[in-house]
């Protein structure tokens, strides 16, 4: 059994989020929040709670069964890129220089099978 979460519009780069992902991927729920908990990582807050709905999506979807967090895995997690807001500062004679303020989307897909 599989359940999804999204979070979008988090402003923060995706390639920020990603290295947290990588350490999570293919891990067991229970230990994946404990890392996070403890991160000192700005999108670990993020991906905690993204983290948390997808495990209380599969447990509403699954009714009939008896799942437990000991038996739920991070099956897929991934940070796309968002839209990002585009701001200018001033740069030299008289010019402006574009930043690029970056956001994602993020993605968590949990299973009890560990594949």
């Amino acid at each position: 059994m599989e359940a999804k979460a999204i979070t979008r519009h988090i402003r923060q780069s995706p390639r920020k989020i990603r290295i947290l992902l990588d350490d999570l991927r293919g891990s067991n729920v229970e230990k994946a929040m404990n890392y996070l908990h403890f991160s000192k990582a700005k999108a670990a807050y993020q991906i905690e709670k993204t983290l948390s709905s997808a495990v209380a999506n599969l447990m509403n979807n699954s009714e009939n069964e008896d799942v437990s967090v000991n038996s739920i895995y991070v099956k897929e997690c991934y940070a796309d890129g968002a839209p990002h807001l585009k701001r200018f500062r001033a740069a030299s004679m008289g010019r402006i220089s574009r930043i690029n303020k970056k956001s994602s989307h993020l993605t968590i897909v949990v299973s009890t099978d560990k594949k």
